[in-house]
């Protein structure tokens, strides 16, 4: 079964991404935790990613469609996806189309956290102070909220029409957002 799970940065993507992983023994593909690996690298294309998370940019398709087309190719990880935050864009959705038809394999569940911005700015806040992480300062979150927003509403368009599409609450508590999530995918 593969899985995409959409939602603004704060959304709790990957807090339920985590949960599915466990429950369905399936494999989190979390394009945020592959660009932070990149960068951790310290290679040419992790510094042009750190360049635009830093200034609150997405990071260019080609980059992000790649990784996600090695994963894709992946046989051990065939039909077992969750997608955290990919795609972002409408040529990621059109590209991740392709690569499913290229690799044999379909979404099953489309889910779409819709959160505030006020919501947003809370939980990022939160998370800066305990994960740390550089990308969560308040001006970069508001600007990537803002270019989610911009980017991403194409992307819903696109996935609103299919049948597999579910909005879900995501200023619900974790728990309810699960029950939810679980009682569509009735395991």
């Amino acid at each position: 079964m593969n899985l995409i799970l959409i939602g603004p940065p704060g959304a709790g993507k990957g807090t339920q991404a985590k949960y599915l992983v466990k429950k369905l023994k399936n494999f989190q593909v979390s394009t945020g935790d592959m660009l932070r690996e990149e960068i951790q690298k310290n290679s040419e294309i992790g510094k042009k990613i750190l360049d635009d998370m830093s200034s609150g940019k997405f990071v260019h398709d080609n980059i992000v469609n790649k990784l996600i087309e090695n994963i894709l190719l992946d046989p051990d990880k065939k039909n077992r996806l969750i997608f955290d935050g990919y795609p972002r864009s409408l040529s990621q959705a059109k590209n991740l189309e392709h690569l499913l038809v290229k690799t044999d394999q379909k979404i099953d569940f489309i889910f779409f956290l819709n959160v505030t911005k006020d919501t947003i700015i809370k939980r990022i806040e939160q998370r800066k102070i305990v994960e740390k992480r550089s990308d969560d300062d308040l001006e970069t979150i508001i600007k990537r909220y803002e270019t989610y927003m911009e980017t991403t509403k194409p992307v819903l368009d696109f996935y609103s029409k299919n049948s597999k599409f579910y909005e879900i609450d995501g200023s619900s508590k974790i728990e309810e957002i699960t029950a939810k999530i679980d009682a569509f995918l009735n395991v």
